[in-house]
């Protein structure tokens, strides 16, 4: 069955976009991740929406069984996403369009069941061969964005907007969070993880660091931390109650936050928070939980 964890996390999901364009519906998360709904992937390969239900189910009910090597549907779907590198407990993501409920199929499932029904299916199609031909030249993610008119935005835009704002606005002598840790937000960036008004890292950091600053008494060693004036660029929801106030901590202290950061953060508070933006990831929850251990492979190689 699937993951407790994963479900409560799907609701997070946003939808950027969504129209039907000739027939098929299709749509664009705001994190990027493009999909077809189960109406879309049903018109795609050629087969009733209740066959798409059932092969979601099959998954969901079989997800903690082997069934590699089998020659029914379900095992070759199996056979198939797990070499492209998808293991998750459900084939869809749940999204909330109209009040109503959706069922999202990312582009990496949907390709996988148009394959089997262009190639392994008893019943195969001539609508998914038709068209799994035509995808298999540019993509289906290609398709989507050009037939939505959608431009994935700059996923550097967001860290170099906060980054400009804030040059120059530390008082001398200080350090703040977000200046950092700014290297594990590019790792985040750089392994695809969307960065933007809602994955603020430095306030997951901020928070534990000033926990950790007040039950070691850190004031007494390296003096008192004071507020300094934070602002978000314009577009950021949390801009209307700019400027806020963050922690600016004396600068004698950085050894001491690096090596927190480096020796407790990272190896084991990141990768809770990393999970919780399993929905930032095009390939969820197995790539967050890639994406944590990260930190946690660096540690034990840098203790040997």
């Amino acid at each position: 069955m699937a993951n407790t964890s994963y479900q409560q996390l799907e609701m997070d999901f946003h939808v950027e976009i969504q129209k039907d364009i000739n027939g098929i519906e299709m749509g664009v998360l705001d994190n990027g991740i493009p999909y077809l709904t189960q109406t879309g992937l049903a018109a795609l390969t050629g087969v009733n929406r209740s066959v798409i239900y059932d092969i979601s189910t099959e998954w969901e009910n079989t997800f903690n069984e082997d069934v590699f090597g089998g020659k029914d549907r379900n095992s070759l779907l199996r056979e198939l996403l797990t070499k492209k590198g998808y293991r998750e407990p459900k084939l869809y993501l749940e999204i909330i369009t109209s009040r109503q409920k959706h069922y999202a199929y990312p582009d990496i499932v949907c390709m996988a069941i148009l394959e089997y029904y262009a190639f392994d299916s008893k019943s195969k199609t001539d609508i998914a061969v038709t068209n799994f031909r035509e995808l298999a030249r540019y993509g289906l993610q290609t398709y989507i964005y050009q037939a939505l008119n959608y431009r994935p935005f700059d996923k550097w835009k967001y860290l170099n907007d906060r980054t400009s704002i804030l040059q120059n606005n530390v008082p001398t002598g200080y350090f703040i969070i977000f200046q950092e840790i700014t290297g594990m937000i590019v790792d985040l960036i750089n392994a695809d993880v969307t960065v933007n008004h809602k994955t603020i890292p430095d306030i997951s950091v901020g928070i534990l660091w000033a926990k950790f600053w007040k039950e070691n008494n850190l004031s007494s060693q390296h003096g008192e931390f004071i507020p300094c004036a934070h602002n978000y660029p314009n577009y950021y929801p949390q801009a209307a109650s700019n400027p806020q106030s963050v922690n600016a901590y004396p600068e004698n202290a950085l050894p001491e936050f690096r090596r927190w950061f480096r020796e407790t953060y990272l190896p084991t508070k990141f990768p809770t928070y990393i999970l919780k933006k399993a929905n930032d990831l095009s390939g969820g929850r197995s790539e967050a939980l890639r994406i944590g251990s990260m930190y946690q492979a660096k540690q034990i190689s840098s203790n040997n």
